[in-house]
Formats: C-alpha cells, sequence, structure tokens
C-alpha cells in the first residue's frame, strides 16, 4: 500500500479538465486532467506542500495539525477541487493520516499483528443467534478484509460457504479467482467492481494489517481484472444494493441487501439479503429452505 495517497490524488486529478473548475488549458498537456499546481492554486496550499502531499513526504507547511498530520481544512480543500464524493473524502483522510493502532513502531505492529487476526475471527455466540433466527433471509458476517466468519443456514444454501474450508472464505478471492462465480453471478461485472471499492476502503483503514497488502498482491498476480481495477482507485462502501444469484436448484435469485455493523465488533458487518415479502425470489427462497429442510431430515 506504498505510495496510495500519491497514487490516489494523481488518480482523481487526471479524471477533471482544467475547463471544469474554471481554468484555461493552454496547449498540450502531457498529463490527463489538472496539473499539481492547479490543484494547489484552487485549494490554497503552496504547490511545494502539494507535491510533498502528494509524494507522500510531511509537507513543512503551517497547515498541519499540532500532531504532525495534515489538517482537516488542507484534506476538505483538496476533496472539494477533486470533487471527491463522501467515500472518497473518508478516504483521502484515512490514507492521508493513516491510524497507527500499537504504539512502539513496526516491531510492536508485527507483534499484534497475530492477536489482531485471532481477535478478528471471532464472532461473538449471541451474533450467531441472530444469523440463525433470520430463517427467512441469507446472512452472514464479514470481516474488514472480507472474509466470510459465520452464516446462517439460509445464506450458507445460497451460496455454499460450508463446502469451503477455512482458509477459503475470501469473498475477493472467491470472486476474482473462481471461475464458478461467473456462473454464480450473473451480473459478475458490477459484483468486481463493488469487491474492489469496498476492500480498497477498507485497506485505507487499516494501513498496518499485512494480510490486506498480501491479499492485494495476491490478487494482483492472479487475475487481470483484480489489477485493472485495482488500478483504476475505485473507492465506495458495499453497504446496501441488489445482487442476483444464479442458485442450482432455486434458480435465477434477485437479493437486495442491507449491511449492519457490529458495535461490539466494528470490523465486523452483518450482510443480509432481504428480497420483498411476496416477491419470486422471496417464494424461491422459501421453498429452497423447505428443500434443506427435506434433505436434513
Amino acid at each position: 500500500m506504498d505510495g496510495e495517497l500519491g497514487d490516489f490524488l494523481r488518480s482523481r486529478r487526471a479524471r477533471i479538465q482544467p475547463e471544469e473548475v474554471g481554468l484555461t488549458s493552454y496547449g498540450r498537456r502531457r498529463v490527463p486532467g489538472l496539473r499539481r499546481e492547479e490543484v494547489a492554486q484552487l485549494a490554497g496550499v503552496s504547490v511545494d506542500y502539494y507535491i510533498r502531499l502528494e509524494q507522500g513526504r510531511g509537507p513543512g507547511d503551517p497547515s498541519r495539525t499540532k500532531s504532525g498530520g495534515v489538517s482537516d481544512a488542507v484534506l476538505d480543500a483538496v476533496a472539494r477541487v477533486l470533487r471527491l464524493d463522501e467515500a472518497e473524502h473518508e478516504y483521502l483522510r484515512a490514507v492521508a493520516r493513516p491510524r497507527r493502532r500499537v504504539e512502539g513502531g513496526p516491531a510492536a505492529s508485527r507483534e499484534s499483528a497475530p492477536r489482531e487476526a485471532a481477535a478478528t475471527s471471532r464472532v461473538r455466540p449471541g451474533v450467531q443467534l441472530i444469523l440463525d433466527g433470520m430463517d427467512r433471509n441469507p446472512a452472514y458476517v464479514l470481516d474488514h478484509r472480507m472474509n466470510v466468519l459465520a452464516w446462517n443456514a439460509l445464506g450458507d444454501a445460497v451460496v455454499g460457504f460450508s463446502d469451503r474450508s477455512p482458509g477459503d472464505l475470501s469473498l475477493p478471492r472467491r470472486v476474482f479467482l473462481d471461475p464458478a462465480a461467473r456462473d454464480l453471478h450473473p451480473d459478475w461485472p458490477a459484483i468486481a467492481s463493488q469487491t474492489v471499492a469496498h476492500l480498497r476502503l477498507n485497506a485505507g483503514h487499516h494501513p498496518d494489517d499485512p494480510a490486506v497488502g498480501e491479499l492485494v498482491g495476491e490478487l494482483s498476480r492472479a487475475s487481470a481484472d483484480f489489477r485493472r481495477l485495482w488500478a483504476d482507485h475505485l473507492v465506495k462502501p458495499c453497504d446496501h444494493g441488489v445482487k442476483q444469484v444464479r442458485h442450482p436448484v432455486a434458480g435465477l435469485l434477485t437479493l437486495p441487501f442491507e449491511t449492519l455493523r457490529i458495535p461490539a465488533a466494528p470490523d465486523q458487518t452483518i450482510v443480509a439479503y432481504a428480497p420483498q415479502p411476496g416477491s419470486e425470489t422471496a417464494e424461491r427462497l422459501a421453498l429452497l429452505g423447505s428443500w434443506m429442510t427435506s434433505r436434513a431430515g
């Protein structure tokens, strides 16, 4: 994730034409979009300051906070100039001022990583009871690495989590490395884009998690689609929407979903599919549940 701030800022200024922000474009430009000097001018900071910010170096500027981080005022100004949406603005703050979970330098962070991973992978029994009580809604729990930690019976029936080993429950790996994912999801391009955008947002909030960097590296090496989407610097939370699943028994399922954060475990999220009552998908899920019960009996 080194150089992420600079790459993100360059990708965002490349998509804005000078005329869109009231500037006159003279002559041929070597790169698309705004120049660094123009972003600095429009944001009201020195050119040297902005260049240092984009290069990830410590800008010697009074706009820095007492703790040494870039001030909210500067980041807000840059976000305004680059026309960042809410998620992109949040991501800019995260990568410009990465939070460090453990004081004491890199060694302390490395020592804490196994403990953090273990804590993240545990789902409280009460959360599992909530999942099991959602008998009409397929549901599962994700961590910030987009690993599936727990699920209910209907969620398993729809997606097939229990057929996989504990080390093979990563949604990004499944989307980009499992050929069956394109058959499971008729809208695979949209699913792939959502997955990358959400993973990048999470990565910005967990700069000290080596597992996230390793996952990005693995997918970048193995999947040309992932490399292309990651290079676009998509940033967007996948907190609600609609997915389609082509199920071998139930047929095509159109599944609106909502996500719920778990306050006691802020890096864990419940994902619940909630089809409209009386809809074709709701009826198919009911039949799928009955079919599962008959098989279990």
